[in-house]
């Protein structure tokens, strides 16, 4: 790996030769060997980027000794040659991303890192590069519950699936974990009852969510009647001619729970 170069051969003239290094002419030595040195790595043998180069011995007689390592990892590491670098961070574990997130790296390459995004399955446009998504999964957007229910999910994680309740609208005793509910709501059997004495109640919509359209009618007179409330009826009993023929009637209290005065 040198040229020696004696600039006089005369007899008389001893110890004036010259070692010059091939690799580099600027390196010299009169009158013995030079130190040369020949990084290999000079010449980029892996590659312009991605990878770095390690010449262990710089001596010209080494050659083929060094080695080519991936970029951000010590773990591809090639002699001699070029390494294939790659690096999915989706592929590692722990897994990058939460339950019900989709990961996707770019570029796989050993020295493309923090370039990941985990992306929410339940709503793309929810997304976050080099880490987990916040994901939100209301169960209760799909309306579950159904008509008159109202619908509550105490979890919106998305591994947190089922944990959604249905609840009877104008209630709140009626209440179904991870399904509708069975609501029902007859205002008359209300207590105390809704409608007074001498009254009939009838509720056309038991529903939990249909209040206050119960009708009270009048046993003696069903022309009389009250939404959401007792009626005012009248019971005359003078109108049955209890006292007979030649006599006078009177009733001073015709409310129907009044008999007999």
């Amino acid at each position: 790996g040198q040229t020696c170069n004696d600039p006089d051969t005369a007899a008389s003239k001893s110890h004036d030769f010259t070692c010059t290094c091939d690799n580099d002419s600027s390196i010299k030595k009169v009158d013995g060997p030079a130190t040369c040195m020949k990084d290999e790595c000079t010449t980029k043998p892996c590659g312009s980027s991605g990878q770095d180069c390690n010449d262990p011995n710089t001596s010209p007689g080494s050659t083929g000794d060094y080695t080519c390592t991936c970029t951000g990892t010590t773990s591809i590491v090639v002699k001699g040659g070029p390494a294939t670098c790659t690096n999915d961070e989706c592929q590692a574990t722990p897994a990058p991303c939460g339950t019900g997130q989709t990961c996707n790296d770019p570029d796989t390459a050993a020295n493309k890192l923090h370039d990941f995004t985990c992306i929410c399955d339940n709503d793309n446009s929810i997304r976050k590069v080099d880490g987990p998504a916040t994901c939100m999964k209301d169960e209760c957007t799909t309306t579950p519950c159904g008509t008159g229910q109202t619908c509550k999910d105490p979890n919106t994680s998305p591994g947190s699936t089922g944990d959604y309740t249905c609840t009877c609208t104008g209630t709140t005793s009626i209440v179904v974990k991870g399904g509708p509910a069975t609501c029902t709501n007859d205002e008359c059997q209300a207590t105390p009852a809704p409608c007074g004495t001498g009254q009939t109640c009838n509720d056309p919509d038991t529903a939990a969510n249909k209040l206050h359209d119960f009708t009270c009618t009048c046993d003696n007179d069903n022309s009389i009647r009250k939404v959401d409330g007792p009626a005012t009826c009248m019971k005359d009993e003078c109108t049955t001619t209890p006292c007979g023929t030649g006599q006078t009637c009177n009733d001073p209290n015709t409310s129907p729970g009044s008999t007999g005065d």
